[in-house]
């Protein structure tokens, strides 16, 4: 079960905690109304959302952080540096989106007991290729739940994975229209379920 930080339908949270395994985003926003069970949570581990997840007592504390027994980075430290010049020309802006601190989640994994998934940059760049296909408009990244979705796949082919608390919207810099087409693609193929809710508003620099 992936969860976005998203409402979650009435009745979800115990669909949700009765899963095999459950993945959240960030600072679980969906743990309560969306259930407790997390065995893994994904992170933006560069720019803004990193530092302040690293920075943060309560981040630390959360007792759906406390309980999770995998951090997943979902950007690739190879390629978010290659990205930093780039983004410099057509981002100003975004200066400090590549800062990275992977290396810091991996700290806090070792003091915490907890495995440190790190999602390689051929995921990624296998979610900008089959984007590609819905013609987004301009973008800077994909999202962190659609990077997760393609690594769960890729991973565990055999898997039954539901989606819930996914409404595809938020940061501007996110091609939320193609990546909700991408996943329809997916539901229709019959490789993933949706269980229902939508998606809050992403925070800076996305989720």
């Amino acid at each position: 079960m992936i969860v976005g930080n998203g409402d979650i339908e009435e009745g979800g949270a115990g669909i949700i905690d009765a899963a095999d395994f459950v993945i959240r985003f960030n600072d679980c926003r969906s743990y309560g109304a969306g259930g407790s069970r997390t065995d893994a949570v994904a992170v933006c581990n560069t720019g803004r959302p990193a530092k302040a997840m690293l920075g943060s007592r309560e981040w630390r504390t959360h007792p759906g952080v406390v309980s999770a027994g995998e951090i997943w980075s979902v950007r690739d430290p190879e390629k978010f540096a290659a990205m930093r010049a780039p983004l410099a020309v057509s981002h100003p802006e975004l200066d400090d989106f590549c800062d990275d601190y992977t290396d810091e989640f991996s700290v806090y994994c070792a003091d915490t007991g907890k495995k440190h998934v790190v999602i390689g940059k051929a995921v990624h760049e296998s979610v900008d290729a089959s984007l590609s296909a819905f013609s987004p408009s301009p973008y800077v990244v994909p999202s962190s739940g659609m990077i997760v979705i393609a690594e769960v796949l890729n991973t565990y082919a055999e898997a039954e994975v539901t989606l819930a608390g996914f409404g595809h919207v938020g940061w501007e810099w996110h091609p939320f229209a193609a990546e909700r087409q991408l996943v329809d693609s997916y539901i229709a193929a019959g490789r993933l379920k949706r269980l229902g809710g939508k998606t809050l508003v992403s925070s800076s620099q996305g989720a």
